[in-house]
């Protein structure tokens, strides 16, 4: 009688962050995503509780894609120990060579940063992993084409395809002799200007979900009329327009439709900084991928369409203070999108007490971060160790997102054939799993269940 398999939920379970997924068959292991826990504090000290097994014990790894919360690990995971190979899309590899390393950065200049100041409770404060950490993850990886079946271990085949989330996302069909897995991801939206819309689920018997808007509706029309409102009138004050923004498909998506409302004569044609070197980085490998023809990347964007018309790049450090006596009015884009590291920090403590300037949130906000304390009306911003007076107007903009919402991801699950015989809805705070479990359950008419943190279930 056949070994039965097991799959294991190590995190992005009953919240967004920290996706981790393990697969145990025949005596190996192999990781479906290997995410860094963000948002409420309790959460993020389970990056340092490591991951519940023994690093050195997994012998393979497949990343959906490479926002942290899904790769940001990865450094910590080969730091403890991690030999085995690290299965990605290429532009998924390419986009790692990126985030890595600049998480590892980032992390040590936090570190020293605190300190320096003294406000961290731990002496000394340390790193979760450094940037050298993060270059030794990146030489385990094997670039994997979308649709190009490939063992991961010896009885394990896994083929990736289209999430459409940003480039190079992927869902995970893995495949152990009868028993077979599709882990979604995060799935994105068939009206991406970018990318192509995600491909139709493979049919597995046992369906991971995501559930990050498993609760809500996007009205895009509505947020992109909002968007610009808020551009204008920041623009009558002689303000700012601060945009914390992901580095990696929401700062190309907003140069896309920045450049577009210029064209419209729907704003006026401001000065557009982009202030991360990481979102510069991510810009110049999806210039790349729409000039090679990237498999995921839509025909016919034309020239230079993340070009809004004064677009500044700003890489160096000295460059970044410069903006802050830059003319005005102006638009500011800076990572990272939930205000929870990055050049964003400085850009908020100098904007936020002036009433001239704006505040745009475009993004998902977790749970403890300060991009939702900004969405839920914070009066005050906890920043480099003092609080700072919030002033600036706060605009929330739901239009710019990439994932799906609750009635996509149901019309993703059902348009499978066949339909899966269990679904599991992760990646989602709470009440958005509860929500789009009874919207599954209710419209497909299968077993649907949102798992707990550590539990473990027989993949047949």
């Amino acid at each position: 009688m056949a070994t039965s398999s097991i799959l294991a939920f190590l995190g992005a379970a009953q919240t967004v962050t920290g996706s981790r997924f393990l697969v145990e068959t025949g005596g190996r292991r192999l990781l479906v995503d290997c995410g860094l826990f963000q948002g409420l504090k309790k959460l993020r000290l389970r990056n340092w509780d490591g991951l519940g097994v023994d690093p050195a014990s997994i012998d393979a790894v497949v990343l959906s894609h490479a926002h942290l919360d899904h790769s940001g690990y990865l450094p910590a995971l080969v730091r403890g120990g991690f030999r085995g190979d690290v299965f990605a899309t290429p532009d998924t590899a390419a986009l790692c060579e990126i985030v890595l390393p600049d998480s590892g950065h980032i992390q040590e200049e936090d570190a020293a940063f605190a300190n320096r100041r003294g406000f961290s409770k731990h002496t000394p404060a340390l790193p979760l992993y450094t940037e050298d950490d993060a270059r030794r993850a990146l030489e385990r990886f094997r670039p994997v084409d979308f649709r190009a079946p490939f063992q991961a271990l010896p009885g394990v085949e896994v083929e990736l395809r289209r999430a459409g989330h940003i480039l190079g996302a992927a869902s995970v069909h893995v495949q152990i002799g009868e028993a077979d897995l599709l882990v979604s991801g995060d799935l994105g939206r068939a009206n991406h200007p970018v990318l192509l819309p995600p491909e139709p689920p493979s049919g597995a018997a046992t369906v991971l979900i995501e559930s990050t808007y498993g609760n809500r509706i996007h009205e895009d029309e509505a947020g992109i009329e909002a968007f610009a409102a808020a551009i204008l009138r920041t623009a009558e004050r002689g303000g700012a327009v601060l945009i914390p923004a992901f580095a990696v498909d929401r700062t190309e998506v907003l140069l896309f439709h920045l450049k577009r409302l210029v064209a419209e004569g729907r704003i006026p044609d401001l000065p557009v900084y982009v202030d991360s070197p990481m979102a510069l980085a991510a810009l110049r490998v999806y210039r790349a991928a729409i000039e090679s023809g990237s498999p995921d990347v839509r025909p016919g964007l034309g020239d230079a369409p993340f070009d809004p018309g004064t677009l500044i790049e700003t890489r160096e450090t000295q460059a970044s203070k410069a903006i802050h006596d830059a003319p005005l009015p102006a638009i500011i884009i800076s990572a990272s999108g939930m205000v929870t590291g990055g050049r964003i920090l400085h850009h908020m403590e100098r904007r936020l007490p002036d009433p001239r300037n704006t505040v745009v949130l475009v993004g998902y906000q977790a749970s403890g971060t300060r991009g939702q304390s900004l969405q839920n009306g914070a009066t005050s911003l906890k920043l480099h160790g003092h609080y700072i007076p919030i002033r600036a107007d706060v605009v929330s903009v739901p239009a710019f997102s990439v994932h799906a919402d609750r009635d996509e991801l149901v019309a993703w699950l059902g348009s499978a054939d066949p339909a899966p015989r269990s679904v599991f809805v992760v990646h989602g705070e709470t009440e958005a799993a509860a929500s789009l479990r009874d919207a599954a359950e209710s419209a497909l008419g299968c077993t649907v269940v949102v798992p707990h943190f550590g539990e473990r279930i027989r993949l047949d």
